[in-house]
C-alpha cells in the first residue's frame, strides 16, 4: 500500500482547554491515509466502495493516534436516526444501527463518520464521560443530540459540566434545499424559519444546519461551540456527499471525528 503522513486531526480549543488532561479528541481530515482515487487519503467509510483493506488501515491509523489498537475504535452503522448506544469494556466490534455513542470506559475510542453531516464530540471531564454523535438534518431534528446528552447522564455526566463541539460540516452557503424541506422544519417549529435564507434558485432556500445544531445543544443545557469549517468547498481536506453529487462522481469517502478518555 502507498504510505502517507500520520493523521493530524483538527482539535477544538474549547475541548482541549476544558478536558485535555483527561480526554483526547480529533476531527480527522483526509490527511494521513492510504486510500487512492476518489477516496484519496484517510477514508474510513466501510459503506464506500473503497478497497476494504485500505479502509481498515486508515481506521487503524486513527486508533493509533489515540495510542490504541484498531479493536478499541468503536463506530456504529449510521442510519440518520436519533439513537445513541452505550459502549463499555465488553465492546466487540459490533456496529449496531445508531448515530451516537457514549462511554465512561477509558481507552475506548468513539468515532462518528461524516461527509457534510455534523460530527459532534461531547465531553464531561469532571465526571469522565464522553460521547460522539452524527447529526445530519434528520438526526438533529429528531433528537440525536438530546439523546446523546441523556445517554451520557445515565453514565453519571451532568449537563452543567458537559461540553460539545461541532466539527467540519456543510455550511449554509453550500446547503440549498427545496420548499418541501423548509415546510418540514417550519411545521415542526414555526421559529425554525430562522434557519433558512432565500436561495438564488426560485422557491429554494439555503439551510443553516450548524446553527440548528448549536441551538439544540444550548437549549439542552450544554456548553457548545462550532469549529466553523465547511466541508463542501475544501476538497483537499474533506469528503463531501453534496460535492460528489454535484460533480456526478460515483462514490465518496467519509472522514471520522473521534474522542477517548485517557488511560492513566
Amino acid at each position: 500500500m502507498q504510505d502517507a503522513a500520520f493523521p493530524a486531526p483538527i482539535e477544538s480549543a474549547l475541548l482541549n482547554e476544558a478536558a485535555g488532561e483527561v480526554i483526547r479528541h480529533g476531527y480527522f481530515t483526509r490527511a494521513g491515509g492510504v486510500s487512492e482515487g476518489l477516496y484519496r487519503g484517510l477514508n474510513v467509510g466501510l459503506g464506500s466502495n473503497d478497497d476494504r483493506a485500505k479502509v481498515m488501515e486508515n481506521r487503524r491509523r486513527v486508533a493509533a493516534w489515540f495510542s490504541q489498537p484498531l479493536e478499541r475504535l468503536a463506530t456504529v452503522h449510521q442510519v440518520h436516526s436519533p439513537d445513541a448506544v452505550t459502549v463499555d469494556s465488553s465492546y466487540d466490534g459490533t456496529r449496531p444501527e445508531a448515530d451516537a455513542l457514549v462511554t465512561a470506559t477509558p481507552g475506548i475510542v468513539l468515532g462518528v463518520l461524516a461527509a457534510d453531516c455534523g460530527p459532534i464530540l461531547f465531553a464531561d471531564p469532571e465526571n469522565r464521560v464522553i460521547g460522539a454523535a452524527h447529526a445530519g438534518w434528520k438526526g438533529a431534528l429528531t433528537g440525536v443530540l438530546e439523546n446523546t446528552v441523556a445517554a451520557m447522564e445515565r453514565l453519571g455526566a451532568k449537563r452543567r459540566t458537559m461540553i460539545a463541539c461541532l466539527g467540519p460540516s456543510i455550511s449554509q452557503t453550500s446547503y440549498e434545499v427545496g420548499p418541501e424541506f423548509v415546510e418540514r422544519f417550519v411545521t415542526y417549529d414555526s421559529t425554525y424559519e430562522r434557519y433558512f435564507i432565500p436561495s438564488k434558485t426560485s422557491a429554494h432556500a439555503m439551510f443553516d444546519l450548524p446553527a440548528l445544531t448549536i441551538d439544540r445543544l444550548l437549549n439542552a443545557g450544554v456548553r457548545a461551540e462550532s469549529l466553523g469549517i465547511c466541508t463542501y468547498p475544501d476538497s483537499e481536506r474533506f469528503f463531501s456527499y453534496r460535492r460528489t453529487t454535484h460533480n456526478k462522481e460515483p462514490d465518496y469517502g467519509r472522514q471520522i471525528s473521534a474522542i477517548s478518555i485517557r488511560e492513566f
